[in-house]
């Protein structure tokens, strides 16, 4: 499988996301010569646990994910961050949950937008919006290198790539810059060859930091 960094926008301090700068994100994209293929939608879930004694709560993770990936319409991705733990199902098993009611869903995040070609280098950039709502939460870019699965190999020529975007989006004057984290992937037992868990980890990733970041502005306000 090609391997992919998600990358999300980090505001600078005292501003938020807007459509304006998804605007921009999305020209400067084409303006680097990027063919927009078409349309693509992720959608990441927080799980509450249902239990009949609140007292109880404190036994389940809190922060517990599900996500669905375009690109493996029939699995199902769950993830514990606390514990470190990736797993993946049958996209099945959604309509399971809902029948067992074991767990509800907590909030539910789309990452939707347009899906480019650039090379060896395929692009996603999208926005974050709730399920059910056009509230703006974020902006995610996926770079997906298709010609190796290896992260290690692939190091250098994603860090270059990196490089001349930011130096492209820098050009813009917008109030923020991409950010990449990349998780400890061993810490879920995840190895050097890229897989779909590599891709789920780094949304939970990237969903964290949003939030955080967040609730830090909105500390400060």
């Amino acid at each position: 499988m090609p391997l992919k960094w998600v990358l999300h926008w980090q505001p600078n301090a005292g501003t938020t996301v807007n459509t304006q700068i998804l605007n921009e994100v999305s020209q400067c994209v084409e303006s680097i010569n990027g063919v927009k293929e078409g349309r693509w939608k992720a959608t990441l879930t927080s799980y509450k646990p249902m239990v009949r004694e609140q007292s109880l709560t404190a036994e389940f993770p809190r922060d517990f994910f599900g996500i669905s990936l375009p690109e493996q319409p029939n699995k199902y991705y769950f993830m514990i961050r606390g514990q470190r733990l990736v797993v993946e199902a049958d996209s099945t098993i959604q309509t399971i949950m809902d029948k067992l009611q074991s767990y509800k869903s907590r909030v539910a995040l789309c990452f939707e937008g347009f899906q480019y070609q650039l090379g060896d280098f395929q692009l996603r950039v999208g926005k974050v919006v709730p399920s059910h709502s056009e509230n703006l939460r974020g902006i995610v870019m996926e770079v997906e290198y298709l010609p190796i699965s290896s992260m290690e190999k692939a190091r250098q020529i994603m860090e270059e790539f990196v490089d001349i975007w930011q130096e492209a989006i820098s050009k813009r004057s917008l109030p923020g810059h991409f950010m990449h984290i990349e998780p400890n992937f061993s810490e879920y037992g995840l190895l050097d060859h890229y897989t779909p868990q590599h891709t789920a980890v780094q949304y939970a990733t990237v969903v964290a930091q949003m939030i955080a970041t967040q609730t830090v502005q909105a500390t400060r306000n």
